[in-house]
């Protein structure tokens, strides 16, 4: 099977390119990735002496760089994982969300038409849904996204089915809940509480900290996209979610807790405009369907992702301090 994943070096991509050349010796990968602030090429150092990986530096938004690769050789799936996801940052500045997340995903698509693939996996968010107030979101509900961002793979996913009725491209939709685990960009919640609780630096969190979001370790996720790769139904929208529920207070103390630091490092801040106050999904779509459900429980998979920060100071130091006057602790 000949695989091309896009966003590769960054932290759910390099998850899924050293899965299936772990998992599946038959497997050969392309990655496409541009290398931007979040990638990093140290993320797939365990799979570079493989003869079955190749990175090819482009964006997915470069249609000529796409069109040559597809014209190279065919795939059989295309998974994409390629995308702007920092909420923050979209806020500042929507432009490289839309360039990335609708540009790049119409481009793809044009090409997995123009030659022909098996399947095109398009990865996308719980944050299309918008806040849930109460309950799961099911694949059925409507769309309303709040932040830049959500918007951007909200008009993704739109574009992959609609390519599904127009041009009968074989699509599925996975919209996962918050990843955590090693490798992941210190910008994001868990890996910013660790790093700065380890340095015994201020920890930042958003208005009162009872945001709620559902966590699941980013092995688990990727193992959901090869179920629904190999075993979802073409069309087909599948939630992946660990049914976690933490406020993110909840998620700061845990994690300073096994680092041995005092609770009096979190400090609140101003809370961003638009700020989703829950997240939930149901996954029992994929549950039944695909007999998929996560192995991991999240005081053995937080553990293990803390225990990897402590002792990979190396791949974190040299980021620098990424926390902002409003760092993201959400999302």
């Amino acid at each position: 099977m000949r695989l091309l994943v896009t966003g590769g070096l960054g932290f759910i991509g390099s998850a899924m390119v050293r899965f299936l050349l772990a998992t599946h010796p038959h497997a050969e990968v392309v990655n496409l990735d541009a290398w931007t602030y979040a990638g990093n090429p140290h993320n797939l150092e365990p799979v570079l002496p493989s003869p079955r990986y190749r990175w090819v530096k482009a964006s997915v938004a470069d249609a000529s760089a796409v069109e040559a690769l597809f014209r190279a050789a065919p795939f059989d799936a295309v998974l994409n994982f390629a995308a702007e996801t920092h909420v923050d940052r979209s806020i500042a500045d929507a432009a490289p969300f839309i360039e990335t997340n609708v540009r790049g995903t119409e481009v793809l698509l044009h090409a997995a038409r123009r030659w022909g693939i098996g399947r095109f996996v398009q990865i996308s968010t719980d944050e299309v849904y918008g806040s849930i107030s109460e309950g799961a979101a099911r694949e059925e509900d409507p769309l309303d996204p709040s932040s830049p961002y959500a918007a951007s793979k909200a008009a993704a996913d739109l574009l992959v089915l609609a390519y599904a009725k127009t041009y009968g491209v074989p699509v599925n939709i996975t919209r996962c809940t918050n990843n955590y685990g090693p490798y992941q960009y210190p910008e994001k919640l868990i890996p910013l509480f660790i790093t700065r609780a380890l340095a015994q630096k201020p920890c930042p969190l958003y208005g009162d900290g009872l945001n709620v979001r559902d966590w699941i370790y980013v092995d688990d996720h990727v193992e959901g996209v090869w179920a629904v790769l190999t075993r979802g139904r073409p069309g087909r929208i599948y939630h992946l979610g660990a049914r976690n529920l933490r406020t993110n207070r909840e998620v700061a103390e845990a994690i300073l807790a096994l680092l041995g630091r005092s609770p009096d490092l979190v400090v609140p801040v101003a809370d961003r405009p638009g700020h989703d106050r829950r997240y939930a999904l149901d996954p029992t779509r994929a549950e039944t369907e695909l007999d998929w459900r996560p192995r991991h429980t999240w005081p053995e998979a937080l553990a293990a992702t803390v225990h990897w920060y402590r002792t990979h100071p190396d791949w974190w130091q040299p980021l620098g301090d990424v926390s902002r006057p409003a760092p993201s602790t959400a999302d």
